[in-house]
């Protein structure tokens, strides 16, 4: 099944998108590191089988300097030895952020504890602020059968120039 609107193409979808941008523009620019940030996008996007954001998160990673192997071991990243201990919290938070339906409780104080452990406000608010956004941008994606395979990084920017 092809696209079933392009969210690019149209007036009302590209000023949303445009808003979303900025949304994000203010977790991009945040101390949360980088790399985080695309770990956390890339494992909710997993999660969510959105195959565009996938695409996106895996490219903007290696294009951020994220290397191959991290990268294609996010998907298992509790059997990985990879990734640091702020990291697998990290991605712990995306994890339980994005099932939520699948635990009574959401996020455990486990998790949230050791989030806390190693990150401080600033980069919690950023943290939960980019494990909402991405899950909102899977949705938008999901929804519209926005396939992956063709984004190249920066496109996403230079489309709503």
């Amino acid at each position: 099944m092809g696209t079933r609107f392009n969210l690019f193409a149209n007036e009302t979808a590209v000023k949303f998108a445009k808003r979303f941008a900025n949304a994000g523009l203010v977790i991009h620019q945040s101390a949360l590191p980088r790399a985080v940030q695309e770990l956390v996008a890339l494992r909710a996007s997993q999660i969510n089988g959105c195959g565009w954001c996938v695409d996106i998160h895996v490219k903007e990673a290696a294009a951020a300097g994220e290397s191959a192997l991290r990268i294609g071991l996010v998907a298992a990243w509790r059997e990985s030895t990879v990734f640091t201990e702020a990291e697998r919290a990290a991605l712990a938070l995306a994890e339980e952020g994005t099932r939520l339906a699948d635990a009574h409780e959401g996020v455990s104080d486990a998790t949230w504890a050791r989030v806390r452990e190693h990150y401080d406000d600033d980069q919690v608010a950023a943290l939960v602020s980019l494990v909402a956004l991405v899950n909102a941008a899977n949705r938008l994606a999901v929804i519209v059968h926005q396939r992956g395979g063709s984004y190249e990084p920066g496109m996403f920017e230079a489309a709503l120039g």
